[in-house]
């Protein structure tokens, strides 16, 4: 099989993942984003490895064990990435990234009720 084959396939996986980060809002699903650009590094790790080895007499398959410590680091990412989106979703009571920007701690919303305005005038007198 020529090298071109899954160096293209790696390039498509690694494009639908940068498109997924950069236009999804949910925040799992930028995860499930990042993971398929890993796999895409992955694919090609593995396939330069293979294509290496036939070149080279000793064989020491690094793209192989690069691939295993890829893996390993990407099960523990997605394990603390959705450990952390899960207490996000419990304490905020969405995922949705844009929304979680606009209510982090020290914002005040873009627009206040009317019932507001008099126990600010208060607030203002008291002080």
């Amino acid at each position: 099989m020529h090298l071109a084959y899954p160096a293209v396939l790696s390039a498509l996986l690694f494009c639908t993942g940068l498109y997924g980060v950069l236009a999804r809002r949910n925040a799992i699903l930028v995860l499930m984003s990042v993971e398929l650009m890993l796999n895409a590094v992955n694919l090609n790790l593995v396939a330069f490895d293979v294509w290496l080895s036939k070149a080279a007499e000793e064989t020491l398959h690094s793209g192989q064990a690069l691939t295993l410590f890829t893996i390993a680091i990407a099960a523990a990412e997605i394990g603390i990435g959705l450990a952390i989106v899960l207490a996000v979703h419990r304490n905020r009571g969405t995922a949705d990234i844009d929304k979680l920007r606009d209510t982090a701690e020290g914002h005040e919303p873009e627009h206040a009720d009317d019932s507001d305005a008099p126990a600010a005038e208060k607030a203002e007198a008291t002080a």
